[in-house]
């Protein structure tokens, strides 16, 4: 599998990936994704800031993320406490493929950015979702996440996480 940045000519693909996203949460019963974001202009945003990744194995697209460096400035005013308060990547907008279901797809992603992150001298990763998205929240407690509070996005609260990774 590789992990490489999206191009424009994928936007079509990946918006596919993200309205099956989307369907999947309101099959799940959560609210995440339901008020008409993200959309194809949140994939082209992405993909202009250098932020937009695609997960692929023998050239099919399996996952979608926007991968930052950058600070997020709704982590600023977290309702809780950050573990750490250094240089941190964050994952927004994490979607997989109809065809990645269960295949831990999703799992190998976040074990692949975390090696990235080292590689960068980047040992924090936060990410936030929805209280009801039940998958992510399995995999934040599956590797190792820890629950630090909540922040707001769009008027709503969100779950915040954050995984340090060890230096060595």
């Amino acid at each position: 599998m590789i992990l490489r940045k999206a191009t424009t000519v994928e936007v079509p693909q990946i918006w596919e990936i993200i309205q099956y996203a989307i369907a999947q949460r309101k099959a799940d019963g959560s609210q995440q994704w339901q008020d008409g974001y993200p959309n194809e202009n949140s994939i082209r945003n992405d993909i202009d800031k250098g932020y937009a990744y695609v997960l692929e194995e023998n050239n099919t697209i399996l996952l979608y993320a926007a991968i930052l460096f950058d600070k997020e400035p709704a982590y600023d005013s977290i309702e809780g406490k950050w573990l750490t308060e250094g240089d941190y990547m964050v994952l927004h907008r994490v979607a997989a493929s109809p065809l990645a279901k269960g295949k831990g797809i999703a799992t190998q992603f976040f074990q692949m950015v975390e090696e990235v992150c080292v590689k960068n001298n980047v040992f924090s990763i936060k990410v936030d979702t929805n209280f009801d998205n039940v998958p992510m929240l399995k995999i934040m407690d599956k590797l190792g996440y820890t629950y630090c509070g909540e922040v707001y996005f769009r008027g709503s609260a969100r779950k915040a996480f954050e995984k340090v990774m060890d230096g060595n």
